[in-house]
């Protein structure tokens, strides 16, 4: 049995992580105040960014849905990994050598790496051989097909199109060569099991491989050469695994992922050869799904990268203008203009109103795909296709209308019956009235009369009324969508979601005075700059300076974690003392004061106005704690001074209470004498930091 992995391992691997970079490949993060970071979270919808991360902390945390943590914590969280996994697959991508602790039951074993990441290296070693297989003789039609559609040798490199051998076992024998088990290659979702072993699930076809953001190969698309291919689906796709979840992945993501990000605009079309055209013909945002419909989960993905913004209170939705771009930011659809592009652009109206503010739909003179468009008559054509794009809503209620005649009566009374339960569709209820406004004006009919059929078929449809140009507060958030026999809470964000809820809108604990702020302003300096803490002050501070429940149980579990920090401890390692003192019930309140604004200015390193790059302060954890700024140590030492001033309020006024108590005698004098000495105490402090005394 394996051990565990050695600790000091565990902190090579903490320091060396960059958190920064590992979110930002997912996320669109933008400063926010001092080295914090703020973007949508991965874990849960949202609309407004509540997402925090403080690299230089190297923590994470959602005030949306309350999770949070280290880098590994994240790992765990988006990877849906353990902690061991967790640190594997990060000593993998930093180049850390593990070591681990013999367990008794067998030798230590070398680092092989975690399942997932062997599941990754399967998937790559698969691309280098598609690669490698497309310049064969028998590969002689997958050339002439890509050819074909007017992609050079060139172009397929740079797509990374490859060549699937039309054996039974060729991709099989190869990794087994490599060191690969039967079981890898399985659970990779490249091979089957059949009566005499596996076989290739990819056999005679060409391939394009499906990268996350990240460019980590996850799994494959394939397309049909030979008619006596036993499988008749023209387009396979791998079978969904441990990397690989159709509803989840995009192809040409990692090719498109900066434009994306610059640009707040994405296009997404039908198939692997339509997103080749698009980015040969400039159009570098284009990607594509995988073998099934655009739904809410590859919305999430593309929000996160466009990132809505919000002003002040006012959501920003809709269509936004970019800086230094010709169009506005948008989500853009390339739907054919037949009844199959009609039903498909009806299916995105089941996505939320935010995303669907921004959605536009482009369809091509003769119904041509961009692949063709592209062939027929040339780049030019693609790059107008995405510029004369129309507004998902306009584009369905349009070709609703165009279907009839509404020269007469009877044709414009057809066409108000067909609009409405379109417009009825429309949630956001700004949204709704205006299309039915427009549309009663282009079909010729009475606004009221549209109104009334628009309400009639909203009631029927139960459709749920919003306003998606509405402020979004932190804790609102939709009912999770309950399916039969299921535990809709069983997900941590949305479990911690409800709870965070539950806690906000409550009416019998509010808590905002002066006695909390101080306590946990100076809670939030301990945990982000404890070498800003004079240490002998610091020990003057028990339980009984503090009032709030939570602060005192966190400074228990900081007494638990060995007190202040030496300067010479990793920052990392600070981190994960703490938390590890604090337990689960603390690590929300941790990671919260962790990536906290402190009502300081940024240090000179500039951390806080731009990305932490690799290897720099800010960057990946700091090795060591960093040393205080002058303004840091200042604002530390006023707030200890007010958590001793009123340990000493307190003290005095319980002593004064006793003593009136007491009748006079020796003992009522020892109790004076004891509150004089602690009321000179509290002005020597007081002049000591204020240069002055109070009473």
């Amino acid at each position: 049995m394996v051990g565990m992995i050695k600790k000091e391992d565990v902190e090579k691997v903490r320091a060396a992580a960059d958190l920064y970079d590992i979110v930002s490949a997912t996320v669109t993060l933008k400063p926010s105040g001092t080295g914090t970071f703020v973007g949508l979270c991965p874990f849960h919808d949202e609309k407004t960014g509540s997402f925090n991360v403080r690299p230089s902390l190297g923590v994470w945390h959602c005030f949306g849905c309350g999770l949070g943590g280290d880098v590994f914590k994240y790992v765990e969280q988006s990877e849906n990994i353990d902690f061991r996994e967790a640190v594997e697959l990060l000593a993998d991508k930093y180049h850390i050598e593990l070591h681990y602790e013999n367990s008794g039951n067998g030798p230590a074993r070398e680092n092989t790496g975690s399942k997932r990441t062997r599941l990754l290296e399967a998937c790559e070693e698969a691309q280098r051989f598609f690669v490698s297989q497309i310049l064969t003789k028998e590969a002689l039609p997958a050339r002439k097909l890509l050819g074909g559609r007017n992609f050079s040798q060139a172009d397929c490199e740079r797509f990374g199109c490859g060549y699937a051998p039309q054996g039974w076992d060729n991709l099989v024998r190869h990794l087994a060569s490599k060191g690969f088990t039967q079981k890898e290659i399985l659970d990779a979702g490249l091979a089957r099991q059949g009566q005499r072993g596996i076989y290739d699930y990819f056999r005679g076809r060409v391939t394009w491989p499906i990268r996350d953001s990240t460019c980590r190969t996850l799994g494959f698309g394939a397309r049909k050469l030979y008619e006596d291919d036993q499988i008749a689906a023209k387009y396979i796709n791998t079978p969904d695994t441990q990397l690989y979840r159709k509803t989840q992945v995009l192809y040409g993501i990692d090719l498109a992922k900066s434009a994306i990000v610059k640009k707040r605009q994405v296009v997404i079309v039908e198939g692997y050869t339509d997103v080749m055209a698009m980015h040969l013909a400039g159009i570098d945002t284009a990607i594509a799904t995988c073998g099934t419909a655009f739904g809410a989960e590859h919305a999430k993905i593309v929000r996160r990268l466009i990132a809505d913004d919000s002003l002040g209170a006012v959501q920003l939705v809709g269509p936004l203008k970019v800086k230094d771009q010709p169009l506005s930011s948008r989500i853009v659809f390339t739907f054919d203009g037949d009844a199959a592009g009609q039903k498909a652009a009806l299916h995105a109206f089941g996505l939320d109103s935010a995303f669907l503010s921004q959605t536009f739909v482009a369809v091509a003179d003769d119904n041509l795909d961009p692949c063709d468009l592209r062939i027929e008559r040339g780049n030019e054509a693609v790059r107008s296709l995405i510029a004369r794009a129309k507004p998902l809503y306009d584009f369905v209620i349009d070709a609703a209308i165009s279907r009839f005649d509404l020269t007469y009566t009877p044709g414009q009374v057809g066409a108000m019956k067909a609009v409405a339960p379109l417009v009825a569709q429309i949630r956001d209820r700004s949204l709704w009235d205006a299309y039915a406004r427009k549309s009663a004006g282009r079909i010729g009919v009475d606004l009221e009369v549209m109104r009334r059929e628009v309400m009639n078929a909203r009631r029927q449809m139960h459709v749920r009324d919003e306003d998606a140009y509405a402020p979004k507060h932190r804790f609102e958030r939709d009912e999770p969508r309950v399916e039969p026999g299921t535990n809709p809470y069983a997900n941590p964000a949305t479990r911690k979601a409800l709870e965070r809820r539950d806690a906000a809108e409550q009416a019998y604990f509010k808590i905002d005075d002066a006695v909390f702020i101080a306590e946990q302003q100076f809670m939030a300096v301990l945990i982000q700059v404890p070498r800003a803490i004079d240490r002998t002050m610091f020990g003057q501070l028990t339980i009984d300076h503090f009032m709030t429940s939570v602060f005192r149980t966190l400074f228990q579990a900081i007494a638990a974690a060995g007190g202040l920090p030496s300067d010479d401890t990793p920052q990392g390692l600070w981190m994960h003392n703490l938390t590890k003192a604090g337990g689960p019930m603390l690590n929300q309140v941790i990671n919260e004061l962790a990536v906290m604004p402190l009502p300081l200015p940024g240090d000179d390193s500039g951390n806080g106005a731009q990305p932490p790059q690799s290897n720099a302060p800010g960057g990946a954890a700091a090795v060591q704690l960093r040393p205080a700024t002058p303004e840091e140590q200042r604002y530390a030492t006023e707030l200890l001074t007010r958590l001793l001033d009123m340990g000493f309020m307190r003290q005095i006024g319980l002593a004064k209470r006793r003593m009136a108590q007491l009748p006079d005698g020796e003992e009522k004098i020892t109790l004076l004498g004891q509150i004089t000495r602690m009321e000179t105490a509290r002005k020597d402090l007081q002049a000591q930091i204020y240069g002055n005394t109070v009473g």
